[in-house]
């Protein structure tokens, strides 16, 4: 890689900005007991067993963990009723989109993507001197037509976040299906589902679905969302044993420490005690679109743990509205905000700083 091109790719990592914290929005606005809706976070603190699992973890951090992280790839293959050599895992379901371009991206490759979406698909596209090509979505959902017409030859991947982010929109795997078919098998396709816990399960399962079908498929997944391990980065990737191997040639060094991989397994292992916290997500989900919706408010159809409201211009502005009011949501210039679903107490304050807001 030339000085040139690593002085790009820092530009690049140096342009994601993930929001602000509370503590930064009190700071700014002199306030206090401000709450942050912008991460897409589980409001809730992992179960216990995912605490007591990492707190006797710890006591072993001199050690290197497991580089493979073999326990977990064999659990979630488990759960799955899959093979671990399907099974890849990374510093997150960002690490992995971070492993997949290292691999099957060389300087000029073209990555088609939808947009807007997840903000750090041009950064590591970037990163190995790749070039973007976006494809605009309709109606805040994608166009797999418009997509597959925007495959070239150059074209190495394509990245599809369903739910989409920040949008939430998600797509069926009968559409990705229909897609897949106008796609030749050599170019990668990212189905990214960090929010998989989310969705409407009637949209199928791109896992059995598609990947048993489709060689070049790649499903990531997180457990950062709905198991509450934002904190510990891991998620992993199901493939074809080819393509795993291939991710795990750029895999860095102890990418999973060892408190994510016991906090993992925790968690896996509590997936009764987990669902619960995951039905509550979805019930406030639905009381805040009510209610978003009754006060006029249009929305697209929200399939992740956020809402997403397409005021335009007036991002930037009712974003800071709130944020003076002590809530800090996620702007996108130009097009909307996204507002990640809280506990209800939080819920609540968003819903009346909104109204207030856009009163004022």
């Amino acid at each position: 890689m030339t000085v040139g091109r690593v002085r790009e790719s820092v530009q690049a990592l140096a342009s994601y900005q993930p929001g602000k914290s509370a503590k930064q929005a009190e700071a700014e606005h002199g306030i206090e007991d401000a709450i942050k809706l912008a991460s897409n976070e589980n409001p809730y603190e992992p179960v216990s067993a995912v605490v007591d699992a990492v707190q006797a973890a710890a006591s072993g951090v001199n050690r290197y963990a497991d580089h493979r992280a073999t326990a977990v790839r064999e659990r979630i293959a488990e759960w799955l009723g899959l093979d671990a050599t399907q099974i890849a895992v990374g510093c997150g379901s960002v690490g992995l989109l971070q492993q997949l371009c290292l691999t099957y991206l060389d300087p000029g490759d073209e990555v088609v993507y939808p947009w807007p979406s997840f903000e750090a698909y041009p950064i590591n596209v970037k990163m190995m001197g790749g070039v973007p090509v976006t494809v605009d979505l309709v109606d805040h959902a994608f166009d797999l037509d418009t997509v597959a017409a925007a495959v070239t030859a150059a074209t190495k991947i394509v990245m599809l976040a369903t739910p989409n982010n920040p949008t939430g929109t998600a797509t069926s795997t009968a559409d990705i299906a229909a897609f897949l078919a106008k796609i030749p098998d050599d170019v990668i396709v990212l189905v990214d589902e960090a929010y998989r816990e989310f969705t409407d399960p009637s949209l199928g399962d791109p896992v059995a679905d598609l990947v048993p079908n489709h060689r070049n498929v790649i499903v990531s997944r997180t457990l950062s969302k709905a198991y509450g391990l934002a904190g510990l980065r891991i998620g992993y990737a199901v493939a074809d044993p080819d393509v795993v191997a291939e991710l795990d040639k750029v895999l860095l060094a102890f990418a999973v420490n060892g408190l994510a991989q016991a906090g993992a397994l925790a968690a896996l292992d509590s997936l009764e005690e987990i669902q619960p916290k995951i039905d509550t997500v979805l019930a406030e989900r639905q009381r805040v679109v009510d209610e978003l919706s009754a006060a006029g408010w249009e929305l697209p159809d929200a399939q992740a743990n956020f809402v997403y409201i397409p005021v335009g211009n007036d991002a930037e502005p009712v974003a800071h509205g709130l944020e003076q009011r002590g809530v800090v949501v996620r702007p996108f210039p130009g097009v909307g905000i996204r507002v990640t679903i809280g506990t209800p107490a939080e819920n609540d304050r968003f819903l009346a700083a909104l109204a207030e807001t856009s009163s004022a």
